[in-house]
Order: structure tokens, then C-alpha cells, then sequence
């Protein structure tokens, strides 16, 4: 049986070769061409799982991959690092930019020059990139939405933490009112405060919604670094309010695992790197791929990708263990 299995094994990889050898040799990175992830705020733990899945997604094509972007919440230093990262002429990039519009220009200059270009976690809808990879944030908001009135009921006081200018941010916050507003009019928000992602912002706007809003009972946070302040602000004021917030960091998972936080919801972040680089290495290997369209008179990449869902996970007391980013780098070259 085993000589049998072998021979048949043998005689696909023949046929599969003579058939589309072609195909096959073109689905490979040529010798140093290097694909780059772009991030602001580049030390922040998020990144890490997805540079992951996206390296891994590299090795498999035989690709080279490098980290980048600027360690600042500042969209000039990280247009900055984005525009240092084309002089190395990668073959693409995967961006999360901070704001959409200013990266309109840089993005387009790019993938005139050859460079292909696609988002993740946030967009630039406007721009030319070939794709997007992200989250559903309006599953996300639903989610958070009925967990608040699953635990609470339909009539109770709620606020809000948000980053405006940062697409999905700004998605996640306006889906959850928005949601909130058609499907539970009888609660009622009683507070909103722009954070920007800074942990001691988040302490001081959610030691005043508390104070002001002594019957507060949930509060909902697009983010995790606004979380952390957040959280400080109730435990130091002993109030009782349920939490809730988007993508998770270690010091929130271990808020989660005491209790603290009722659960974050975490964009599924190796797949969004993984399915990241896939989008990227496609759109700059578009050759292999003749859809039945115009893109040959129109002048445009056959490979558009208007969105993909990586999906989000829900992190709770019962399951954080599986979401220990220590644990889960052991072993792994973080590079």
C-alpha cells in the first residue's frame, strides 16, 4: 500500500508540474525582494502577532519581510518612516495608517513607482492601495452592544472613550452609538471623551465621567491603551461599571483575568497579517491572474481586495490564558 500511495504521490507532482510549472515558478520571490509592514506607535504590543502571521506568510513564498514604521502617535514622523521605507524599493507594502487622507498622495506615489500597496486595521479608502485587511468594527460594536444589554438590560447609563481620526476607531464608536441609539433608546449616554490611545488621558476623562456619573454602568473603549487608564480611573473610584474595549495589550488581560474588564474584543491578528501579506504578494504578483474584465485597457491591478474580514475573537476570563503574548513568543524570533 505504501509503494502504492508513493507512486500515485509521484505521478501528481509530475502532472502537476507539466501543467503549471509556469505558475508555480511565479508564486516564489525572486532573491531579496523584501515586502515591509508600516505601523505608527510601532512598540505597541498589537503589532507583534501580526508581524508574525505575516512573516510566516513570507517563509512560505520564499520572501523577505522587515518591520517598520515610527514609534510616535504622529502622523508626519510615520509618513516619514513610510517614505524611508519606499527608498529600499520593497515590492509592497502593508500600511496601517494612522489617518486616511494625509496618506492619500504617499500611497498613490507608491504604487507608481512599483511599489503595491494595502491597509490593515485602519484604511485609506481614497487612495489607490489594493486592499484592505480588517475586523468587521461594526460586528464588533453589535457585539458590544447586546454583551451591555445582555448584562444590564435595556435601560442604563453608558459612555464612551475614542481616538477620532483613526478610521476603525472612529467606526468602532460611531456603529456602537449608532447601534445603541435604533435598537435601546431607553439608555442613555452620559459621557464621551477623546483619549487619543493615551492611558493617562483615558484616567483622567474616566475619573470625571465617574464623579459626574455616579450611576454610570458600562463604558465602551475602541482601544486598549485607553482601557488601561480606564480602568485605573474605576477601581481607584470603587465604582461599579462593566467594561468592555477593543483589542487587547497584557496589562488589560490581566484586568480581564482579575475581572476588571468584562472582555475585550481582539482582531484576529496572526490571520490579519497572514491574509495581510497573501493580499500584498498578490496584488505584486497580478501577472498570474487574468480576470474577466477591463483592467488591461483600464490600466489597474487585477488584484482588488475592497475588504477582508480576518475576524475578532472574544477574550474573557475563561479563555485569556490562550492570549498571552509572552507565551505565545516563546521561542519565536521577534525580528
Amino acid at each position: 500500500m505504501k509503494n502504492i500511495k508513493g507512486v500515485l504521490a509521484t505521478a501528481s507532482i509530475v502532472v502537476a508540474s507539466a501543467a503549471g510549472s509556469s505558475q508555480a515558478e511565479t508564486l516564489a520571490c525572486e532573491p531579496g525582494e523584501v515586502y515591509i509592514m508600516n505601523v505608527m506607535v510601532s512598540g505597541h504590543p498589537y503589532w507583534i502577532p501580526v508581524y508574525q502571521g505575516f512573516k510566516q506568510a513570507a517563509e512560505a513564498f520564499g520572501c523577505d519581510t522587515i518591520f517598520s514604521g515610527t514609534p510616535d502617535y504622529d502622523i508626519t514622523k510615520q509618513i516619514a518612516s513610510f517614505e524611508q521605507d519606499l527608498v529600499k524599493s520593497p515590492a509592497g507594502v502593508l500600511l496601517h495608517p494612522m489617518q486616511a487622507d494625509p496618506f492619500i498622495e504617499p500611497i498613490n506615489r507608491a504604487i507608481e513607482n512599483g511599489t503595491e500597496i494595502v491597509t490593515f486595521a485602519a484604511d485609506s479608502p481614497n487612495s489607490n492601495r489594493t486592499g484592505y485587511i480588517t475586523s468587521d468594527n461594526l460586528a464588533e460594536a453589535k457585539f458590544a452592544a447586546e454583551e451591555f444589554v445582555k448584562a444590564l438590560g435595556e435601560d442604563f447609563e453608558f459612555a464612551v472613550l475614542e481616538n477620532p481620526g483613526q478610521s476603525n476607531h472612529d467606526l468602532r464608536v460611531t456603529a456602537f452609538l449608532d447601534y445603541m441609539s435604533a435598537h435601546y433608546p431607553d439608555a442613555k449616554l452620559v459621557g464621551r471623551q477623546a483619549t487619543n490611545q493615551d492611558s493617562n488621558a483615558a484616567y483622567r476623562a474616566t475619573a470625571s465621567i465617574v464623579q459626574a456619573n455616579p450611576e454610570l454602568d458600562a463604558m465602551w473603549i475602541p482601544e486598549a491603551g485607553s482601557a488601561e487608564g480606564a480602568v485605573a480611573a474605576i477601581l481607584e473610584a470603587k465604582a461599579d461599571v462593566m467594561v468592555m474595549h477593543a483589542d487587547v495589550t497584557p496589562t488589560t488581560l490581566e484586568h480581564i483575568k482579575a475581572g476588571n474588564i468584562h472582555a475585550a474584543l481582539n482582531p484576529n491578528q496572526g490571520m490579519q497579517g497572514f491574509m495581510g501579506f497573501m493580499a500584498t504578494f498578490m496584488a505584486a504578483h497580478s501577472e498570474v491572474f487574468d480576470p474577466f474584465n477591463d483592467y488591461k485597457v483600464s490600466g489597474y491591478n487585477p488584484v482588488q481586495i475592497p475588504f477582508v474580514d480576518n475576524g475578532f475573537s472574544v477574550i474573557t476570563k475563561e479563555n485569556a490564558e490562550s492570549f498571552d503574548l509572552n507565551a505565545y513568543m516563546e521561542g519565536r524570533d521577534p525580528s
